[in-house]
């Protein structure tokens, strides 16, 4: 790690709001990107003035904020995306997240002094790779996702001058870092121009095709489908004969590319001892309960670390709460196989608790706040309140409207819903439920 480096917790911000409950519930710093040139064109929450906002926000909370321009574009884009670079350099973020080596030069030329981090699009596996990428000027490395702690550690080890940064919470791809076809095959949308359907997470069926050639052409039909059978399908490789992969379906199909999701909290003193200095945290288009969850949980890890505390297993069991696809460490201490394979489902669930909403005003004098609905809950039901410091536990006695009027139920989706809490909320204060079993 370069010296005097503090670690920092990277943290998604999809929007304004993300960005600002990225900040308080503990990040040190952001990545936002220009929709139209980074690899998330879901996220839609941010226009170059609002991008200079949140620069502005960043750097009076002594933050940092990151802007993302990550694609590889074609001929046709290349004008467009250099004036976007300009416009971006004009904003003076703390770093560009950058992927494509000929727009990265041209950044390098006409911006000398503006930080360019790799994107790790690029696929940087080695030490070469991160000392080529140090002589051209690049100040951040982020890493493959693909690579073991000794291999990171041989990488600081080798080129020590160079910052090195990491994911350690949110979604893997199947395909080497994000360098997949199949959306682009199945859909014409490229994953690597920022428009990935996600093709990997769903489910699909196996089936093998009857007939010939000849009986295809003389009947003008296609080839007959049919349902493979319950049992017995693989893949081999035929140089190994004897190694089989089983692709298995039941009832509900089969989830062949789906990736479960990186969870790598526990390993934060093995990631900073292998030369890391930033911690970063996937997904800009989930949701804002999503980045107050991880970004505190992360904070909380790091701080007990750099304090000398053992690690508190309520951080972990926060990260386990939210939807995911089932957690996996990754690549970081072997290669996980089909530990890493979630073939069962390709949806996100949680584990048995969901948030309710988030305050939107709070009245000291009756000790009332406003929700912003997100699910359904009912008077009587026992509720959270999430903050940056703290979870308060609490019983919500009534739920009214504006007037003070009381309802049956608060429906997702409302707004004008009052309940009363047991202590002034944090300005950004989520309310879960645990469900009922």
């Amino acid at each position: 790690m370069l010296m005097n480096l503090r670690p920092e917790i990277l943290s998604p911000a999809g929007d304004m709001e993300k960005l600002r409950i990225a900040f308080a519930y503990g990040a040190d710093a952001a990545y936002a990107g220009i929709p139209k040139f980074s690899l998330r064109t879901r996220e839609t929450g941010f226009t170059p003035a609002l991008l200079r906002e949140a620069v502005s926000l960043a750097h009076s909370l002594e933050k940092k904020l990151y802007l993302t321009l990550n694609i590889f574009p074609h001929n046709l884009k290349i004008d467009s995306f250099l004036k976007e670079l300009d416009v971006a350099a004009d904003l003076q973020p703390d770093g560009l997240i950058m992927a494509d080596p000929g727009m990265i030069a041209q950044a390098r030329k006409r911006y000398p002094d503006l930080a360019i981090h790799l994107s790790t699009q690029s696929n940087t596996v080695n030490w070469a790779t991160v000392a080529f990428w140090r002589d051209i000027g690049v100040k951040r490395v982020i890493l493959s996702r693909e690579l073991r702690l000794d291999e990171i550690a041989e990488m600081h080890a080798r080129v020590p001058d160079i910052e090195l940064e990491t994911f350690v919470q949110g979604a893997i791809c199947i395909a080497y870092s994000g360098r997949c076809l199949i959306s682009n095959y199945l859909h014409f949308r490229d994953a690597n121009q920022g428009t990935c359907t996600n093709s990997c997470r769903w489910e699909y069926a196996l089936g093998y095709e009857r007939g010939s050639l000849l009986e295809m052409e003389a009947e003008q039909q296609p080839y007959a489908y049919d349902t493979p059978p319950p049992e017995g399908f693989y893949v081999k490789e035929s140089h190994r004969p004897e190694a089989r992969f089983p692709i298995g379906e039941d009832e509900h199909g089969t989830y062949l590319m789906n990736a479960k999701d990186l969870c790598a909290i526990e390993l934060i003193p093995d990631i900073l001892n292998a030369g890391v200095c930033s911690l970063k945290i996937e997904g800009r288009t989930k949701s804002a309960y999503y980045t107050a969850i991880t970004s505190r949980a992360y904070r909380r890890a790091l701080d007990d670390h750099l304090s000398g505390r053992s690690f508190d297993p309520g951080n972990l069991r926060d990260l386990m709460r939210l939807s995911s696809r089932t957690y996996t460490t990754g690549f970081y201490t072997r290669n996980p196989r089909q530990y890493g394979e979630n073939v069962e489902d390709g949806n996100s669930a949680g584990t048995g608790e969901r948030v309710l909403g988030i305050v939107r005003d709070y009245d000291p004098q009756t000790g009332l706040a406003e929700l912003e609905v997100k699910n359904r809950f009912l008077p009587g039901d026992t509720l959270t309140m999430i903050t940056p410091d703290n979870d308060v536990v609490f019983v919500a006695d009534a739920v009214t409207d504006a007037r003070g009027t009381r309802l049956d139920a608060a429906h997702g989706g409302a707004r004008n819903v009052w309940i009363r809490l047991p202590e002034a909320p944090h300005e950004f204060t989520f309310l879960r439920e645990t469900l009922k079993r």
